[in-house]
């Protein structure tokens, strides 16, 4: 039986013009404050829009490309902060450079929101947000700071309701409020708090 073939290699130009594309779109969607043409990001790559469309074939292929690349940036930021606070602090301090992450993408921020709902965009993203978030928290219920009964993957979510928000252009002000009470809800009650059964009205 004659074994199937391997992939021809990436050749290194192509490389180079994805890379470029990339860096390109992340600075253009950042500058905008709508979405911007897909020519546009290819000449100030300075290639033709046929390589972008063979890189990128849609505009969602595009955006999830550049929201991936500077996910990773952030998610690579969580040791530096545990080294630096507490697993509490670090995880409002991670959630607000999240935040900014996020509002830096106004031209990107239709196709993001699509993206999300249909769940185009978002699987392998997502599961490094939680990863993060995992990490975060299992320092933070070893040091008694966090909970340990929280589902990495239900942080993830309410994150994403905050996402929802800036996307659809909450203020700063309330972003924090909203990271604020997140955060709050992660911590361990403290003696004399009302549980959620007793907070609950009775019939």
């Amino acid at each position: 039986m004659v074994p199937p073939a391997s992939p021809p290699p990436v050749r290194r130009d192509a490389l180079r013009n994805r890379d470029r594309l990339i860096a390109t779109a992340k600075a253009a969607f950042a500058a905008a404050d709508g979405p911007v043409a897909l020519e546009t990001i290819a000449r100030r790559a300075g290639v033709g829009i046929g390589t972008l469309y063979r890189h990128f074939p849609t505009r969602e292929d595009l955006v999830d490309a550049v929201y991936a690349a500077e996910l990773d940036d952030v998610a690579a930021s969580v040791p530096a902060l545990l080294d630096r606070h507490p697993a509490d602090v670090a995880l409002r301090a991670w959630m607000g450079r999240y935040a900014d992450f996020v509002a830096t993408k106004r031209g990107m921020m239709e196709t993001l929101r699509a993206g999300f709902t249909s769940g185009r965009i978002a699987p392998p993203s997502r599961e490094r947000v939680t990863a993060a978030v995992a990490t975060i928290l299992a320092r933070g219920a070893t040091a008694g700071v966090l909970r340990a009964d929280v589902d990495p993957a239900d942080v993830t979510a309410l994150l994403i309701g905050v996402f929802f928000a800036i996307i659809d252009g909450a203020p700063r002000e309330q972003t924090d409020r909203l990271l604020d009470l997140l955060v709050d809800a992660l911590r361990p009650s403290s003696p004399g708090t009302l549980g959620a059964q007793e907070r609950s009205p009775r019939a």
